[in-house]
């Protein structure tokens, strides 16, 4: 995409455009990032601080960008001036990815900033074509060959080659965009584009055939989105569709298998609830594969990081769309072992995995309910970005830790993080009133006499959810049940209720019920599930609480800095030396 205009905005788009008029009316100094700024990160591990100046002079640049773009006979002077200041930066890369220059200096870090960037500045130089002072736009393809060409032909591997993730595609992709819209057909492109191919080959390898992404909605826009745009100019260049491929289908499908509903995504690992879809993106996958088009447009604001690429194609691939594409009642990710079911009033999300995925989140056997548009049993999402949550110390912050998950707690010890602590699936079954979803948590511990434990969740879409944690010991063992909200729970006597929407029951009959209740044995089935049958027949079924119930209040900060207050039930249960079952049943009101 290289367009020196683009075509007529749909009306859709008016709400965006009035966003990025009253940014172009910003005519105070671009912000500075000077040394200050800079090594505050090195100083301190805040990382908000410096990238809000950075991300508020892309916020600039994009504006006047679009508005040149928009309109040919556009005065580009001040444009003009936001590009020369771009390339003024010290470097394009954030501070807190700097050491992943390996061999290279801060200028020629090739992060993914440095990469969007250069993007960012290619596409548009190439864009105004002629109507840019020939100065400034040698000095941009000058400096975008310089911080990011040189080091990309470069044989000497880059950091993130071999990450898997959204860094693979993101660099490989906003780099390899600047090179196909600034060099000319010759063997160094064609060595540059080989190697974005191979990263592009480790990008989609990072995900199973399932499509899903263990980084959540928010990450599968960011890397499957860049995917995507490096792949549609590739086609466009080269002939070569990187698209035409089955497992490119079901990833282009994943973010409504994790819907929630009302715009909400399950924020599992460090995503957000409330991720933004670029329109562009929506539109060009609705066209290739079928998805769902895009029902919201995004404000200007909505991407807090300015990304060029997003912008642009909203403007040049968006296409209304009166298709409506309601989620299904049940989607079941294998690979990922995330279940989502979803009712009238309610939905009810849980996972598997293991403890090493991508933005980790030490969480095995967690779950949420989202009741009328609120997530009352939440998952945090992503914490406050920093030096250390990137560290060796990650746990100890709240959002990615155990403590912020609503999972048991063993003998005073909390889950482990490593690959080697999984979840294995031991059912999903999709019931005509709901699921029923088990997970066998075992490996995720390592506590002395613990022989195994295996939590299996039924949910009712009228709103009732039954969990029950069943544990095999070899001598008596405390465990505490966790249960987290943002909601300050009501704890009464043999109940606790959050924002009068969800009830759990911690009465003597709460574990009981009729069949009818809870689903008979056919119900919650065997299948392959090893404490099926007599084994399971013969465990007792224990009362839930057997001490005082208490409210753990925990303070941190979230993905953008703000206050997060999280409220944790802990609910005291022992499991006796053998067999034993106990249950916790959830009332959506």
């Amino acid at each position: 995409m290289a367009e020196s205009v683009f075509q007529p905005v749909p009306g859709q788009l008016a709400s965006l455009l009035r966003d990025i008029e009253a940014a172009t009316r910003d005519e105070s100094p671009l912000p500075v990032l000077g040394f200050a700024a800079y090594n505050d990160f090195f100083l301190t591990g805040n990382r908000m601080r410096y990238e809000k100046l950075y991300f508020q002079r892309r916020a600039r640049l994009n504006a006047l960008a679009v508005q040149a773009l928009l309109d040919p006979a556009a005065d580009v002077s001040r444009l003009a001036d936001v590009l020369w200041a771009v390339c003024d930066e010290y470097t394009w890369a954030l501070p807190a990815h700097i050491h992943y220059g390996q061999g290279f200096g801060p200028d020629q870090t090739l992060d993914l900033f440095a990469a969007e960037t250069a993007h960012a500045l290619a596409e548009i130089v190439t864009g105004l074509g002629p109507r840019l002072d020939p100065l400034v736009a040698h000095r941009v393809r000058t400096e975008v060959e310089r911080r990011v060409l040189v080091p990309l032909a470069d044989p000497r591997p880059l950091a993130w080659e071999g990450f898997g993730n959204n860094w693979e595609s993101v660099c490989a992709g906003a780099a390899g965009m600047a090179a196909m819209l600034l060099l000319p057909p010759s063997d160094r492109r064609t060595l540059i584009l080989d190697r974005c191919g191979k990263a592009m080959d480790r990008f989609l390898a990072g995900y199973g055939d399932d499509g899903g992404c263990p980084e959540g909605v928010n990450y599968w826009v960011y890397g499957f989105g860049y995917f995507v745009y490096y792949a549609a100019m590739l086609h466009e260049q080269t002939g070569v569709d990187l698209l035409d491929d089955p497992k490119v289908a079901q990833i282009a499908g994943f973010p409504p298998r994790a819907a929630l509903g009302g715009g909400a995504y399950a924020p599992f690992s460090d995503a957000d609830e409330h991720p933004w879809l670029p329109a562009g993106l929506l539109s060009l996958l609705a066209d290739r594969f079928g998805t769902a088009p895009a029902t919201v447009i995004p404000s200007f604001h909505d991407d807090h990081c300015y990304r060029w690429a997003h912008l642009a194609r909203t403007f040049a691939w968006y296409r209304p769309s009166d298709v409506v594409s309601p989620p299904a009642d049940s989607d079941f990710l294998p690979d990922l072992a995330w279940a989502v079911d979803r009712g009238p009033t309610a939905v009810f999300a849980a996972k598997g995995g293991h403890n090493d995925e991508p933005h980790n989140h030490v969480d095995l056997g967690a779950f949420l309910l989202h009741v009328r548009g609120r997530t009352v049993l939440a998952d945090l999402g992503a914490g406050e970005y920093t030096r250390s949550y990137f560290s060796e110390t990650r746990y100890d912050h709240l959002h990615p830790s155990a403590r912020a998950h609503s999972i048991p707690v063993v003998d005073g010890q909390l889950q482990l993080p490593g690959r080697a602590r999984l979840a294995t699936v031991v059912r999903h079954e999709v019931l005509p009133d709901g699921i029923a979803f088990d997970l066998d948590l075992t490996a995720a511990y390592e506590v002395d006499g613990l022989r195994r434990l295996v939590r299996r969740f039924r949910w009712w879409r009228t709103g009732r959810l039954e969990l029950t944690d069943e544990v095999v010991a070899d001598r008596p063992l405390p465990l505490t049940e966790v249960f987290v909200s943002r909601y300050a729970p009501a704890v009464a006597d043999n109940a606790v209720t959050w924002n009068d929407a969800v009830t759990l029951s911690l009465g003597p009959d709460s574990a009981s019920g009729s069949d009818s209740d809870r689903g008979s044995d056919s119900d919650r089935g065997s299948g392959s599930d090893p404490a099926s049958g007599s084994e399971r027949a013969s465990a007792g079924r224990a009362r839930p609480a057997s001490g005082p119930v208490e409210v753990d209040v925990v303070e941190a900060t979230d993905h953008h800095g703000r206050p997060d207050t999280a409220y944790r039930v802990l609910v005291p249960v022992t499991a006796p030396a053998g067999e034993s079952a106990h249950t916790f049943t959830f009332i959506v009101h």
